[in-house]
């Protein structure tokens, strides 16, 4: 029973400034880590703390003070239960971006290997059923554009130059984009059937793309067909496969 209670704020103060700069560094840097002299004493600061409020709640007087130190062991509450995982798993895109997402990438690496090789036995598959059966293509090849003969759509594009898409850019544009983030969606949603789904679309994407390139090159048109596709493949292709790893993660954690 507190008789005094200036006295008692003035004599256990120090304790509460103690914990509350304790609580500011780990505020400001959900990623630092206490020592264990360090934590030991952040413990008892908050058993301190509590037992602070529990008299002081039985005290008539100063509401100011109580919800203060209500304040005060609330925020150690929830720094002490908190693990440091969940500390890091703030919302924060820059700390995310550099180092939670490539950390993540490279605990998984194997799965991403996996993805990658499916995708290239479908590239695989797919080339070599347009070398051995130029008929085939219309099967592969989901796109109407893509069945034109590669030499006259080369020439078609050398002497539009682009004119064609002359006020519709931006649409095209669009278009493309939602198109491939939709395919990267659903190659990680996928995931929910056990992987199976997949690994068909990661298969099935790598026949179009060893079809598509083993049919330009065929005739001849090697240099088109890169200039064509890389530059947007460069990030397309990697995205579809970390999809492709994620969805496979997935499946992993339901096995």
């Amino acid at each position: 029973m507190i008789l005094d209670l200036e006295r008692f704020a003035n004599s256990e103060r120090p304790h509460w400034d103690a914990l509350e700069r304790i609580l500011k560094v780990l505020e400001e840097d959900p990623g630092h880590r206490l020592s264990l002299a360090e934590s030991k004493r952040l413990f008892y600061l908050y058993q301190r703390t509590s037992s602070d409020l529990a008299q002081v709640q039985s005290f008539a007087g100063d509401n100011a003070l109580r919800a203060y130190l209500e304040s005060l062991v609330s925020r150690a509450y929830g720094e002490i239960q908190e693990t440091p995982e969940s500390r890091l798993s703030r919302v924060r895109p820059f700390r995310w971006f550099f180092k939670g997402f490539p950390r993540a990438f490279r605990r998984r690496i194997g799965v991403f290997y996996l993805a990658a090789s499916v995708t290239a036995a479908g590239c695989l598959f797919g080339s070599l059923a347009v070398a051995l059966d130029p008929a085939a293509k219309a099967a592969l090849m989901p796109f109407p554009q893509l069945l034109q003969n590669p030499v006259e759509r080369v020439q078609h594009e050398e002497k539009e130059k682009g004119r064609e898409l002359r006020g519709r850019k931006s649409t095209f544009s669009a278009g493309l984009m939602t198109h491939n983030i939709r395919v990267a969606f659903l190659n990680l949603a996928l995931g929910i059937t056990w992987g199976l789904g997949t690994l068909i679309l990661l298969f099935y994407n790598g026949v179009i793309l060893g079809a598509v390139f083993s049919y330009y090159i065929l005739y001849g048109e090697t240099a088109f067909v890169f200039g064509w596709l890389l530059p947007h493949g460069v990030i397309e292709i990697p995205a579809f496969l970390i999809a492709g790893q994620a969805g496979l993660v997935m499946a992993g954690a339901l096995i």
